[in-house]
């Protein structure tokens, strides 16, 4: 492996463990304000199936079921998902990370 690929890697995996811990620090209700980027809604002035899907996420990382059920209920199919192709993506980075050279 060449030393950008190894460095892409390292940033890549680094930012897959960062990333959740700053997601349980934040507080649940940081992304409950605010305007809807979604374009669904923009375009065509209605809600699409992932609208309030990031704060349905959020609530549901920080086990407050009822509001992420309120936001959308898809959540609780999508963060177990979610967290599985975390799981498979880390796994992967660190094989290579730490494979024995040979």
């Amino acid at each position: 492996m060449n030393i950008i690929k190894y460095h892409k890697l390292w940033i890549q995996t680094s930012f897959l463990l960062i990333s959740p811990i700053v997601l349980l620090i934040l507080p649940s209700d940081y992304f409950d304000e605010g305007n809807s980027i979604c374009i669904t809604k923009f375009l065509f002035k209605m809600e699409c199936y992932a609208c309030g899907m990031t704060r349905a996420c959020m609530h549901l990382i920080h086990f407050e079921f009822v509001d992420a059920y309120f936001y959308n209920p898809l959540a609780f199919i999508v963060v177990p998902l979610l967290v599985l192709l975390f799981i498979l993506r880390l796994n992967r980075n660190l094989k290579i990370l730490f494979a024995k050279k040979q």
